[in-house]
């Protein structure tokens, strides 16, 4: 068992470099799959999820080469196997992407009913029927998803989302990419690794026309041909960052980022008193006076993003005054304000709504990670907080943070991963 040891209260100061983007590593890897020859992919961020997929790779038969920490050559020419193990699959969410890609390159695929963080019920109805639609047959048996194209192929067709879904958006792009005729996809989705995604799949080759508006077409081409692709920087590593530096307070250079990408996280900042100046692909973010309170609303790309409500969540928690957060993606996304009342944070929940009543300081606890953001927003609670913060289930903060200790050391702060012997139970009842 690893945990987070934080002993808050240092201002930040320094330079942090954002990683590769995990929402669009996971699902333009196992699009490796389609793509007959040699694919070079760089800026692939060192997370716990890529690196189950490369092993997913691995055992499908694909060749894996790993050219250094952030750059991978794949070559999937000389794979056969179109079932991915029940083992690999199960540990995240991502993994329902390979169903889309198997599909796509060899007209089938079987994959485990995918797991990752319990944000409450997430049905991939959206994606079978974009399978469906394209001529596909599916079916969930004994805990996998089957699906398998028909003799001839898969046809292209109109496909209605009765919701932005990303995974049903980018799933049913790596099925259709060899598909007879044109694919249109109707309210897709429109968040960057959509669009990074639709990019790397015409720069192997593919025709991908809309990605970033409400309709995507995509005409089915023969053959992906291969080459280098690079993945877009990370919009939530970076936007963790920046409400790091706003609880804690202090000044750094956040480098190697998309400006426009982050519009949505910057409007909320600049709103609660933090200045940030944009600067080429780097924006400067401090703060030195009191937070201002706001309400936020998360929403489907440009909204505010849902995968950053918790880590702004804990800079309400001290702003002046009262602020209202309201979830309008999943229902199970304020599981860590009970953590945050254990630092002396004052929340009220009810349902898709939390009420934050600002207080002067928050003070260290043991607290748990309860899923991917979740954690990471324990940890800048922790940074802003007086005394000692410890931070369990680590595992979920590894899924999508690069180096997260190293990154926060370099600019003041003191965090360390330390192992704590497995007997250790810590407070598993509270939530």
């Amino acid at each position: 068992m690893l945990k987070y040891v934080i002993r808050g209260g240092n201002p930040l100061h320094g330079e942090i470099n954002i990683s590769g983007a995990k929402n669009a590593a996971v699902a333009i890897i196992p699009a490796a799959l389609l793509v007959d020859g040699v694919c070079r992919l760089e800026n692939i961020p060192q997370i716990s999820d890529v690196t189950l997929i490369l092993r997913i790779l691995d055992e499908l038969g694909a060749s894996v080469r790993v050219i250094n920490r952030n750059t991978v050559e794949i070559d999937s020419s000389k794979v056969r196997r179109t079932c991915v193990s029940h083992e690999l699959s199960r540990q995240f969410r991502a993994s329902y992407y390979f169903i889309g890609a198997l599909l796509g390159r060899f007209g089938s695929g079987q994959v485990s009913m995918p797991g990752g963080c319990n944000l409450g019920a997430r049905p991939i109805d959206l994606h079978i029927k974009g399978f469906e639609a394209l001529g596909a047959e599916v079916e969930v048996k004994n805990g996998y998803v089957l699906a398998k194209a028909p003799e001839d192929g898969l046809t292209g067709t109109y496909i209605y989302m009765d919701q932005s879904s990303v995974g049903a958006t980018m799933n049913v792009m790596l099925a259709s990419v060899f598909a007879k005729g044109t694919t249109i996809i109707e309210n897709a989705a429109k968040e960057p690794h959509v669009v990074d995604l639709a990019n790397f799949i015409n720069a192997m080759g593919g025709n991908v026309m809309g990605a970033g508006t409400d309709i995507i077409k995509i005409k089915g081409v023969k053959s992906l041909v291969g080459g280098t692709y690079s993945i877009i920087p990370d919009q939530i590593e970076a936007g963790t960052y920046m409400a790091a530096v706003a609880a804690a307070g202090g000044c750094v250079r956040i480098k190697n980022i998309i400006p426009k990408h982050m519009d949505c996280i910057t409007a909320k900042l600049l709103e609660m008193g933090v200045s940030v100046v944009e600067d080429g692909d780097d924006l400067i973010v401090s703060r030195t006076g009191p937070l201002k309170h706001t309400n936020i609303k998360t929403l489907p790309y440009p909204g505010f993003p849902t995968d950053m409500q918790s880590q702004v969540a804990v800079c309400l928690c001290l702003a002046d005054g009262v602020s209202m957060v309201t979830e309008g993606i999943w229902e199970n996304r304020f599981r860590y304000c009970d953590e945050l009342k254990r630092m002396g944070a004052k929340i009220q929940v009810d349902g898709k709504v939390a009420v934050f009543e600002g207080v002067s300081k928050l003070t260290g606890a043991p607290v748990r990670a309860w899923d991917l953001r979740a954690g990471a927003a324990m940890v800048v609670a922790g940074l802003a907080a007086e005394g000692v913060t410890e931070v369990d289930h680590t595992h979920h903060v590894e899924r999508g943070y690069e180096d997260l200790v190293t990154k926060l050391r370099n600019v003041g702060a003191d965090i360390q991963l330390v192992e704590e012997p497995d007997d250790v139970v810590c407070h598993d009842n509270v939530g």
